[in-house]
């Protein structure tokens, strides 16, 4: 296939006016690519992102594809058509950023959940009140108690 390519948006333009005089989706490995002749000029369909060739892997999404475009008519070429799917880049790192990120935001609204509620019940009149003193107290109670009993488990 042509490396020259030509991007959604220009196609849709083309399609639009009238411009675009054939479009031929060439099978290859793993999927379908289309050429797309307008004026003297053929060029390859490119992917968003990469701009590199698109490749469909199924022909029914190419067909509504170019049929959202405009262009109901086209040829095909199956010669070279390899359904094995083309290699991708495996990237496990994503994965586990995903699960982190999802973890992250589940924190993140427990968190304010927990905000929203020791808010209210601030704000709730019923709410009791301890003393800086009254909790100061009871932690050297508590602490008095687990030292005797470490004390005693130590003899």
């Amino acid at each position: 296939m042509s490396t020259e390519t030509i991007d959604h948006t220009t196609l849709s333009r083309l399609a639009e006016a009238g411009a675009v005089r054939s479009a031929h989706i060439v099978g290859q490995k793993g999927g379908w690519g289309v050429l797309v002749k307008y004026g003297m000029t053929e060029r390859a369909l490119a992917a968003q992102r990469s701009r590199e060739v698109r490749i469909f892997s199924k022909f029914e999404t190419l067909v509504n594809y170019l049929k959202g475009v405009g262009i109901a008519r086209f040829e095909v070429d199956a010669v070279n058509y390899d359904p094995a799917p083309k290699p991708t880049r495996s990237r496990p790192d994503r994965a586990v950023a995903m699960k982190n990120a999802h973890e992250a935001a589940a924190h993140d609204k427990w968190f304010r959940e927990q905000v929203t509620l020791a808010l209210k019940e601030a704000d709730d009149p019923a709410t009791k009140w301890v003393s800086n003193e009254e909790a100061e107290a009871s932690w050297a109670k508590q602490r008095a108690a687990l030292l005797k009993r470490v004390e005693g488990k130590a003899n």
